[in-house]
């Protein structure tokens, strides 16, 4: 992040020597090359300030202790009088108030311009970096692209910092299902995708369905992007569909895709949670669906063994569910949940664990492996 210029900032108001000892951000001399004692000193002051800078927040005030801590922390071999020191003649130069509490806070001013703000925090650094391993396949390339300096900045941020190097090396994110390698998707298509659908514009894409050999062309009207597990899938309904039904399309299984200039139409009163919590990404069972709305929003029953249910007593499947323990040294759920392909799924992996299940029909499906049916796209 750069630091708004200022007329101090320039040439012909360069600060005294007595300026910078006393705290005051140094401006280089001319001649940056010099490696002479004073030049060392002034930069090892604006490294120092730079750092006190970007431990300050806008809305919340942080006292002088807590600075010091994280520039030691930081590797400044500095004393807490320093940072007093520089807080009050950095508060000349730049848009940051200290309040009148005791011990003392300061904070960035509400009206400091963003590019006042010159560095980022250890914190601000970690959450970034999180966000970089763990949310770039869903980010827009246009959100993306502004986003690489903060990762980069956020990358040389946390190098030299023991402390936070020890709190990433300390957490993962491990998914609770089998791991699978995603697949290949064409990056074209994919950032073509995420444009249109930023920007809320149509495509023309070629499309190649699991069941198919050749792939189809489609104009369709991006709503959506979910990732379900390595799959990442666009929600969209096709212009020549006069049902408008909204269907799912794997990001893998376009060929190529051209982004039109005509405004993509998204259906009245569509709400991407609605349609999530409704279990339309979960893929409705051909057999369960013979039940009662689809088997939407319906009461089940299942008995576990004790061992195989213990996971269950500590995350629920809804939010009204029950655990009872039974004198069998077993474990009734009871739960609302949506029947669909991936709740049979999952009800299989606890293959003799699981012991009974209500309605019948979901525990036939669940006991004969043939009856299992994919959605296929």
């Amino acid at each position: 992040m750069t630091v708004q210029n200022t007329d101090a900032d320039s040439p012909q108001n360069q600060p005294s020597n007595d300026e910078q000892q006393s705290g005051t951000l140094p401006t280089p001399a001319n001649n940056v090359s010099e490696d002479t004692p004073d030049s060392r000193h002034g930069a090892a002051t604006t490294a120092r300030q730079w750092q006190v800078l970007s431990q300050l927040q806008r809305n919340r005030w942080v006292g002088t202790t807590h600075v010091y801590e994280q520039l030691i922390l930081a590797g400044f071999d500095i004393s807490l009088r320093t940072v007093q020191r520089d807080l009050n003649a950095l508060a000349k130069r730049f848009p940051i108030e200290k309040n009148n509490a005791n011990p003392q806070g300061w904070r960035w001013k509400d009206d400091a311009p963003l590019q006042s703000l010159p560095h980022m925090n250890l914190s601000q650094a970690v959450a970034f970096n999180m966000v970089e391993a763990n949310l770039t396949q869903l980010l827009p390339p246009v959100i993306l692209g502004e986003l690489f300096p903060w990762f980069d900045l956020a990358r040389r941020q946390l190098k030299n910092s023991k402390v936070t190097h020890s709190w990433i090396d300390r957490v993962r994110i491990e998914p609770a299902t089998q791991p699978l390698i995603a697949p290949h998707i064409d990056l074209d298509s994919k950032d073509n995708i995420y444009h249109a659908l930023f920007y809320q514009l149509q495509i023309r894409a070629c499309y190649t369905r699991s069941n198919k050999s050749q792939a189809s062309e489609y104009v369709l009207n991006p709503i959506a992007i979910i990732q379900r597990g390595v799959i990442i899938y666009l929600l969209a309904t096709r212009t020549d569909d006069p049902d408008i039904i909204i269907r799912t399309f794997a990001l893998h299984r376009f060929a190529s895709v051209e982004v039109l200039d005509s405004t993509a139409q998204t259906p009245d009163n569509f709400q991407l949670d609605r349609y999530l919590d409704a279990g339309s990404m979960g893929f409705t069972h051909p057999l369960l669906s013979q039940l009662p709305d689809h088997g939407k929003n319906t009461a089940i029953e299942l008995q576990f063994t004790k061992k195989a249910g213990k996971s269950l007593t500590e995350s629920k499947l809804s939010e009204d569910q029950t655990v009872t323990i039974n004198t069998d040294d077993t474990l009734t759920i009871n739960a609302t949940v949506n029947l669909t392909s991936q709740l049979v799924w999952w009800l299989r992996g606890f293959g003799k664990g699981l012991l009974d299940a209500k309605p019948q029909l979901l525990h036939q499906v669940v006991l004969d492996i043939e009856l299992a049916e994919e959605l296929s796209l």
